[in-house]
């Protein structure tokens, strides 16, 4: 990056743009990246962690800055906690406390604000965590676009840690529920668009899902899917772990109006942003056991196996696609939808 550059709203979606400016910006910049022989910053996972005692504490840290703040199936407090929770989950941790930073723009409306926060409550109460602790700050009139709300997920370790690193070859791949529905139904409300059948984001805490997966065992490698959508997680899980993923096209689930949305809007829905559902790389002999369970749960009724892990060709990820080819899936530049989570 030359010294004249500017950030783009690409440099903050969770592709290819913001790894750049990760690696070359924070990774560089910062000396002191791990802490108490835990996770560090270098892992570049869905959190951190520290060792205290025979603990290991699994951190999590988000910003949000979704528009509109109120959306179809929820909005940005849902949102907030949501994601700090689903963060903590996806290390194999099992969360029990959120903490938050709000701050808000010079005349931003308290009946709003008072909405949020019963949001925030209903979510935190779902996922059964407390919030401890947060932080309060007003911006002037034109600094701020309304709202950003920031939280951290605190977690304790489940069992063995759980990282985009570890994925095996002979692995299969499990999708917790239909891909693309948070980002489809922001993008349809802000066109305008309408269809027979309601648009909803699946904004969601999926504790209930990932502790039965957990339990079924097996888990290698996880993460919740949001920024850069199933491509992206799953570039990341090939990238870091250095295996290939073999996807079949018609085995992926993807809603039939969010289809039909993604393609009026020209958009892949693999691509596009999800806040209630993970991606979890699995042992085979595990796999259909750890399926059935998914299901069973109040998240994961969609649940499905949508390929496989293999040695060959590491760092790709491959789907065979409905008339018998094969493409590749590159992790995009950037989320096609901006402030969408």
């Amino acid at each position: 990056m030359a010294e004249d550059d500017k950030i783009k709203l690409s440099h903050g979606a969770g592709g290819t743009a913001m790894d750049s400016l990760i690696k070359e910006l924070f990774l560089k910049g910062f000396t002191r990246k791990q802490a108490l022989d835990g996770v560090g910053l270098d892992a570049l996972d869905d959190g951190a962690s520290i060792r205290v005692g025979d603990k290991e504490v699994i951190l999590t840290m988000d910003g949000h800055t979704v528009d509109p703040v109120f959306f179809p199936g929820g909005d940005l407090g849902r949102l907030a906690i949501c994601g700090a929770v689903n963060d903590t989950l996806v290390m194999g941790a099992d969360p029990i406390a959120v903490l938050d930073a709000i701050v808000v723009e010079e005349g931003y409306p308290i009946a709003d604000l008072k909405r949020l926060v019963a949001s925030m409550n209903a979510a935190a109460e779902e996922a059964d965590v407390a919030i401890i602790s947060g932080d309060f700050k007003v911006m002037p009139v034109g600094s701020l676009d309304g709202i950003v709300v920031s939280t951290v997920g605190v977690g304790l370790l489940h069992g063995q840690r759980v990282l985009d690193s570890l994925a095996e070859p002979g692995d299969k791949v499990i999708v917790t529920g239909t891909v693309g529905d948070h980002g489809i139904a922001l993008m349809s409300v802000r066109e305008g668009l309408s269809f027979i059948t309601e648009l909803v984001s699946d904004v969601s805490p999926i504790v209930e899902t990932i502790m039965v997966a957990l339990n079924v065992g097996g888990v290698h490698a996880m993460k919740d899917v949001t920024r850069g959508g199933l491509t992206s997680a799953l570039n990341e899980f090939a990238e870091k772990s250095k295996v290939s993923i073999w996807l079949e096209d018609g085995k992926v689930p993807v809603k039939k109006a969010v289809r039909s949305a993604s393609d009026m809007l020209g958009l892949d829905p693999y691509e596009v942003t999800c806040e209630g559902k993970a991606v979890i790389c699995v042992a085979s002999e595990k796999a259909e056991a750890m399926l059935k369970a998914i299901k069973a749960t109040k998240y994961g009724s969609d649940a499905a196996i949508i390929g496989d892990v293999k040695a060959e060709r590491p760092g790709m990820v491959l789907m065979k696609t409905l008339v018998g080819g094969t493409r590749i899936l590159r992790k995009p530049v950037g989320e096609p939808i901006p402030r969408v989570c």
